[in-house]
């Protein structure tokens, strides 16, 4: 059973996600937290003692969001192609709850802290480096169970998944395209169907050999 604490504490990261996804980990002032959540200041700063400390606490809670609304649901499904399908599936939905405002915490984040060394930015990468190796095993899976080409490389493929993934939220979040979700799930079709085996077509014949100019020679190669 949670403690008051806990719960308070719980309620911190819940708002203080929300104004992650909107204007970046930066955003957060433990002013204005306290402020919407009706609490002091120094009891805000009691849970966490610096803004950084809070600033990584919400990585972590968007980490822990993320496994519960995307990963664990798509575990559930069975292995190869399913399994990809669900990962898709739950990260479009994750991107479009109403509870992240202002669109995945990550993409922001990453915008955010690309070129900003330090420990928000080692924990952002290992975040995001976990997720990219949970596709690249699906991935590989599906080569695996038979449903991709065994000659489909897991990482190319998990890169061009995360590519439509970042295509999506700048269409969507930065230019507002009502067709977002739309153009985002038909790339994702285009890029499962050139991963799936296919069966092995017969070559092609090649055209006969013509005579005229030439043509002796070429009848004595067909004869040797």
């Amino acid at each position: 059973m949670s403690t008051k604490g806990e719960e308070t504490r719980e309620r911190i990261l819940a708002k203080a996600l929300q104004v992650a996804s909107v204007y970046g980990l930066s955003g957060l002032t433990i002013g204005e937290l306290a402020q919407a959540l009706q609490l002091s200041k120094s009891g805000l700063f009691a849970h966490f003692q610096s803004k950084e400390r809070l600033q990584a606490a919400v990585l972590d809670a968007a980490a822990d969001a993320f496994a519960t609304q995307v990963i664990r649901p798509a575990l559930t499904r069975p292995r190869g192609e399913p399994r990809v399908i669900a990962l898709f599936d739950h990260w479009l939905k994750w991107a479009l709850s109403d509870e992240l405002p202002g669109g995945c915490v990550f993409v922001a984040a990453a915008a955010e802290l690309d070129d900003q060394p330090g420990i928000l930015r080692e924990k952002l990468c290992e975040l995001q480096g976990r997720w990219f190796d949970v596709t690249v095993r699906a991935a590989a899976m599906a080569v695996e169970a038979g449903h991709f080409d065994e000659d489909t490389d897991p990482h190319q493929f998990a890169f061009e998944l995360h590519s439509i993934y970042l295509g999506f939220h700048h269409l969507h979040r930065l230019l507002q395209r009502p067709d977002a979700a739309e153009r985002t799930q038909r790339a994702f079709q285009r890029l499962l169907h050139s991963a799936r085996s296919n069966p092995l077509r017969p070559k092609p014949l090649k055209p006969p050999l013509r005579s005229g100019r030439g043509g002796h020679a070429r009848r004595k190669l067909l004869d040797s």
